[in-house]
């Protein structure tokens, strides 16, 4: 009899425990690839470690992803979004995120102010966009500027994103007397650049085949895969002109609706931990955002990853990232009929 009792304990108190377990789960929302890759191994790995808490990936592009929050609007199926600081205020002012009290991110007190983004996201790891180049294929080039890439030279060398515009609408508008507010400004300088255009490259892994096969020499590339191709062996050069390179921050947000938010807190606030940080900038080669990071020499002293303010104010061009977000279909639908076309 005792021995019955004592089984129907257990049961009861699997069947109290168990849907428990299940639901311990944060669900988090990153792009796929080396990216989930990277939150996996570092921030995910601690935050698991730390609370018991099991990680669970939701992968997907960057608009297809913002278009399954705004359709689950006030339930969405994660907790966590992972995305561009500029992509992630259209999660913002479509009321998809929560605000963030601060007071539950400690390590928030050694974030930089560049990765302050809004109240709603903050970021995680930056990178630049700026020009790469194949010194064994363009030769009596220099690219002290972005203004090099007009050059009649590099007539059929250069490749750009076409995801993404911003960077070169933004640059053309400021060799223009403009800025990213007054963008209509680089549309005739932007569209003399046509002739240096060989492709344009639809993701990562297009950018990498493109110049490491030299079909295009020269690329406005992301920082990170230019470093990553350099690691494979790809003589690839990095430069950051004399106006300084685009700067891109990723960030992290809590969905309105989560039912983990604080959970959600706890891994922020394990992102922004300083070893996490360091790990993220050595396995991406990116910028941490947190100052108490401390990088190995050689990561720190690659182009486009930045330790200091003063690198910050002078290598880095910043774009309002509310601005660029409400311009981003704009400029995209401007670009592909007058440069890519």
């Amino acid at each position: 009899m005792r021995y019955k009792k004592l089984l129907a304990a257990v049961v009861v108190l699997l069947a109290q425990t168990l849907p428990t377990v299940a639901q311990d789960k944060l669900a988090i929302s990153v792009w796929g690839g080396s990216w989930r890759d990277l939150v996996a191994d570092t921030a995910a790995k601690k935050f698991t470690a730390e609370t018991g808490v099991a990680v669970e990936f939701i992968t997907g592009g960057t608009i297809d992803r913002l278009n399954k929050a705004k359709l689950a609007k006030g339930n969405p199926e994660a907790d966590i979004n992972f995305t561009t600081s500029h992509v992630g205020w259209l999660y913002a002012t479509d009321d998809l995120y929560e605000k963030l009290d601060l007071s539950k991110i400690p390590n928030v007190a050694n974030l930089v102010p560049e990765a302050r983004i809004s109240p709603y996201h903050l970021g995680t790891w930056a990178y630049v966009y700026t020009i790469g180049y194949r010194p064994d294929l363009v030769k009596g080039i220099k690219f002290d500027s972005w203004a090099d890439l007009w050059k009649p030279e590099m007539k059929g060398k250069l490749a750009s994103p076409d995801f993404d515009p911003s960077h070169l609408v933004v640059v053309s508008a400021m060799l223009s007397g403009g800025d990213a507010a007054s963008w209509e400004k680089g549309q005739d300088k932007l569209k003399a650049l046509k002739p240096s255009f060989k492709a344009f490259y639809t993701n990562d892994a297009n950018s990498q085949q493109l110049i490491a096969s030299g079909e295009t020499p020269v690329q406005v590339i992301l920082s990170m895969n230019a470093h990553y191709m350099k690691g494979q062996g790809v003589p690839i050069e990095l430069v950051i002109p004399k106006e300084g390179a685009v700067l891109g921050i990723d960030t992290v947000a809590i969905f309105k609706g989560s039912k983990k938010a604080d959970l959600a807190y706890k891994f922020i606030n394990i992102m922004l931990d300083p070893a996490v940080q360091t790990e993220a900038a050595k396995l991406k080669k990116a910028s941490p955002v947190v100052t108490n990071a401390k990088l190995d020499a050689d990561v720190a002293k690659l182009p486009g990853v930045f330790t200091t303010p003063e690198q910050w104010k002078t290598q880095a061009i910043i774009v309002d990232h509310k601005l660029r977000g409400e311009k981003t279909g704009e400029w995209r639908k401007w670009f592909a009929e007058n440069i890519m076309n």
